[in-house]
């Protein structure tokens, strides 16, 4: 029996770590040749060569999705060592928190940059080599709860995610004649890295009523995800299963936001 993604040559940035690890090990146990993008180089090395290891295929590359051209590079790649690009995951992504009334203008422009210009690039050129290989190919974009709803203590973040979920509906509509599908998913409170770190910065600026166990006591199924609760929609998405789908966010949050 083959994988949902038997053969597919799928590239993820920020796959390092957090909710970019768990879907390049869950792409690669159905079968996907992962591209592991991250700008930190040794741990995406080392969660591909535990696909490895595992009997899967996988390598990492060093890529920064603010500098077009390691994007380019990391595509690039990806076909020089299997041939094609079928999918790319626009995962990669970062917070700082500051009170509202403390926002610089610097803070908004890093988050701007990294969480939404990074997916701009990484959209722009996996499209133009789908383009190249004929037509046909999936974009996934991680977007979040906080652009559906803006939260005061991490503002930057929430206007970020908006324009993730923003690009996904321009860029579907224009890359649908091509054959190409866009669509993202939202995750809520997930246990990852970036998330205690947040917990961290939150409390040192007196917050911590916008952590994560504040923010986890509102779901309604009664408990946080793990990097794993997010691999099933993220396989979906970039299988055959959702070929009619495009220009949509799907939540993956258990019942918190309910929009």
């Amino acid at each position: 029996m083959t994988g949902r993604v038997e053969g597919r040559t799928i590239v993820v940035t920020g796959g390092g770590s957090g909710i970019g690890a768990a879907i390049s090990r869950g792409l690669a146990a159905e079968g996907a040749n992962v591209l592991l993008a991250d700008l930190d180089l040794d741990a995406a090395r080392g969660v591909a060569n535990a696909i490895v290891g595992s009997g899967g295929t996988a390598l990492a590359i060093e890529v920064d999705v603010t500098d077009r051209r390691t994007v380019r590079a990391a595509v690039g790649r990806a076909v020089q060592e299997f041939g094609r690009l079928d999918g790319f995951f626009n995962n990669a992504g970062m917070n700082a928190p500051m009170p509202f009334l403390e926002i610089t203008e610097e803070n908004f422009e890093r988050l701007m940059r990294v969480n939404a210009i990074g997916v701009l690039i990484g959209i722009q050129e996996a499209a133009k080599r789908f383009i190249e290989q004929g037509g046909g190919g999936k974009v996934v974009n991680t977007a979040s709860i906080a652009g559906r709803t803006g939260f005061p203590s991490f503002a930057p973040y929430s206007a970020s995610k908006a324009a993730v979920i923003s690009l996904t509906q321009a860029a579907a509509r224009d890359l649908a004649p091509h054959g190409v599908t866009v669509n993202g998913f939202a995750p809520g409170v997930v246990a990852t890295p970036l998330w205690k770190r947040l917990d961290a910065d939150l409390a040192a600026m007196g917050a911590a009523d916008a952590g994560f166990d504040s923010m986890a006591a509102d779901i309604l199924l009664g408990r946080p995800a793990q990097p794993e609760d997010i691999v099933p929609t993220a396989l979906f998405l970039a299988s055959a299963d959702s070929d009619y789908i495009t220009g949509q966010i799907i939540p993956i949050e258990g019942g918190m936001i309910l929009v």
